[in-house]
């Protein structure tokens, strides 16, 4: 399982992929473009990707509620 607190240097990021799309679906968010970065795997970027208006404020919300 990968935690907020994680170290950036020993994330795996195809975990932090897969928890984050769990975590969205979940919520009943889906980001169609959500994946490991392949240019840059020493930076260990994860691509978010463009979403709707729609989902971006559904988004919004969840986080929201969550940070409450």
């Amino acid at each position: 399982m990968v935690t907020a607190q994680q170290d950036p240097d020993t994330t795996d990021v195809t975990a932090a992929v897969q928890t984050l799309r769990k975590a969205l679906t979940a919520a009943g968010i889906v980001l169609p473009s959500l994946g490991a970065d392949a240019a840059s795997p020493s930076l260990k970027l994860i691509t978010l990707g463009r979403v709707r208006a729609d989902v971006a404020l559904r988004l919004a919300d969840v986080i929201q509620r969550g940070c409450a």
